[in-house]
């Protein structure tokens, strides 16, 4: 039976409460965030890695500004609302919350999870958030593959293979 993805989409006043409800009940709460521009293997490795540390993953996906602003101008390729969708799709993304913030501290204060889990791209002493995660007694940790797959390397191949 086929469930509609984008009920998974969230506000953050509703994470705040599903977040409280799932530690009242004994649950972990794990957050992950990232842009997801192209989703390539590395995204999937990290979310499922990310997912097997507690027993609901609630994914913050930068908005179409924040991608920009960090990725540059030409970005996102794809619309927040389809990246949310896509990602929602994922079995193992329980929830899906866009954001505009360039970190995600005021997001973790709120939800306060378990677990913030960042790519291997990081160490847990680099994660930026990684002070407001202590301060309110949660844990840092890095999940996913080596830093292999980037969506910046798969444009580029993407327009080297069309632009020989």
């Amino acid at each position: 039976m086929w469930t509609d993805p984008t009920l998974k989409i969230k506000t953050l006043a509703e994470l705040k409460e599903i977040s409280a409800q799932s530690r009242a009940s004994g649950r972990k709460v794990v957050f992950a965030n990232g842009c997801f521009d192209l989703i390539h293997v590395g995204h999937v490795r990290y979310l499922q890695n990310a997912k097997s540390l507690g027993d609901i993953l609630i994914l913050g996906i930068n908005s179409d500004e924040g991608v920009t602003a960090l990725k540059g101008k030409g970005r996102p390729l794809q619309p927040q609302s389809e990246r949310a969708e896509i990602l929602a799709s994922f079995e193992c993304v329980d929830y899906v919350l866009l954001f505009d913030a360039l970190t995600v501290d005021g997001i973790l204060r709120e939800i306060r999870p378990d677990i913030h889990v960042k790519g291997t791209d990081y160490t847990e002493d680099s994660v930026p958030e990684r002070e407001t995660v202590r301060a309110y007694g949660g844990q840092v940790a890095i999940a996913g593959d080596p830093k292999d797959h980037s969506t910046r390397d798969l444009i580029q191949t993407i327009i080297s293979k069309t632009h020989p």
